[in-house]
């Protein structure tokens, strides 16, 4: 396909609009856009402050392009970290059985099942258009729609290898500090993780350790700052916490891991 040519200040507009990376942006827009007058639309949507992922309507991902539509959370560089760390807990495994919670558009899962094909997958979220999303970008999984471990089946119960969310963990009185596309173009509720942004974390870990098989792992984004208390959480609902962190990326990520399930038998006292 020949290459076409930067229209005149399109860079400059977009670098007045705020766009960081102005001459990469206005390279995407006019790759996607079949026309001269589709490009104006798409770049009025991106002045505008539209999220550019969903004007394309797509993410890329852990090398992954990720489907996306409007009203869905788009998938953060930040977010690729728990990706890569969930892939590193099921490296060696021919199968695993792998819930991702609060799964958005499903770019945490697709990165999972690209690395790990035979895993088992359910993805869950509580937002219909998330949901849809999903499925668009899931279709060997099993994507629900719910409220976190309640959308499950129940014969899951006790036999998951790794819990994964990218669950909302912004205070919600840090929601009005959020960039002008998050606040206009992306569901609150994607964000707003309550007083001190761990309500949604808080019922995961809580809940985690019945539906984890034994040694099983519950990893979760978070901030920095929250590392301490969410180890905390780990810590009372029975799971051994580990804080990682990637400087690159500002990305944190929280391990919980279940200990080795203790059986009964022959000569075993106490």
């Amino acid at each position: 396909m020949q290459s076409r040519e930067i229209p005149e200040g399109l860079v400059s507009r977009l670098r007045e609009a705020g766009c960081v990376f102005a001459e990469e942006e206005a390279l995407l827009l006019l790759s996607d856009a079949p026309g001269a007058a589709v490009l104006e639309l798409m770049v009025a949507r991106r002045l505008a402050g539209q999220p550019l992922e969903q004007i394309l309507g797509w993410a890329s991902f852990g090398g992954l392009r990720v489907a996306l539509r409007p009203g869905v959370f788009v998938p953060r560089r930040r977010t690729e970290f728990l990706a890569a760390q969930a892939v590193h807990v099921l490296a060696g495994r021919r199968t695993a059985l792998v819930v991702d919670l609060c799964c958005g558009s499903g770019a945490v899962a697709m990165v999972i099942s690209a690395a790990v094909p035979d895993c088992r997958i359910y993805a869950v979220d509580l937002h219909p258009e998330a949901v849809e999303c999903a499925r668009s970008n899931l279709p060997q999984a099993s994507v629900l729609e719910g409220n976190l471990f309640l959308a499950l089946p129940g014969e899951l119960r006790g036999k998951v290898d790794l819990v994964v969310a990218n669950a909302p963990y912004v205070p919600t009185a840090a929601l009005a500090t959020l960039p002008r596309e998050a606040r206009n173009y992306e569901p609150a509720a994607t964000f707003d993780g309550g007083r001190d942004g761990l309500d949604t974390v808080g019922r995961i870990i809580s809940e985690a350790p019945q539906w984890l098989g034994s040694r099983g792992k519950v990893l979760l984004e978070c901030s920095g700052e929250q590392a301490s208390a969410v180890s905390g959480l780990f810590a009372a609902a029975g799971l051994s916490p580990q804080i990682l962190r990637d400087e690159e990326t500002d990305a944190t990520v929280a391990v919980g891991s279940a200990p080795p399930r203790r059986t009964k038998g022959i000569g075993l006292t106490g």
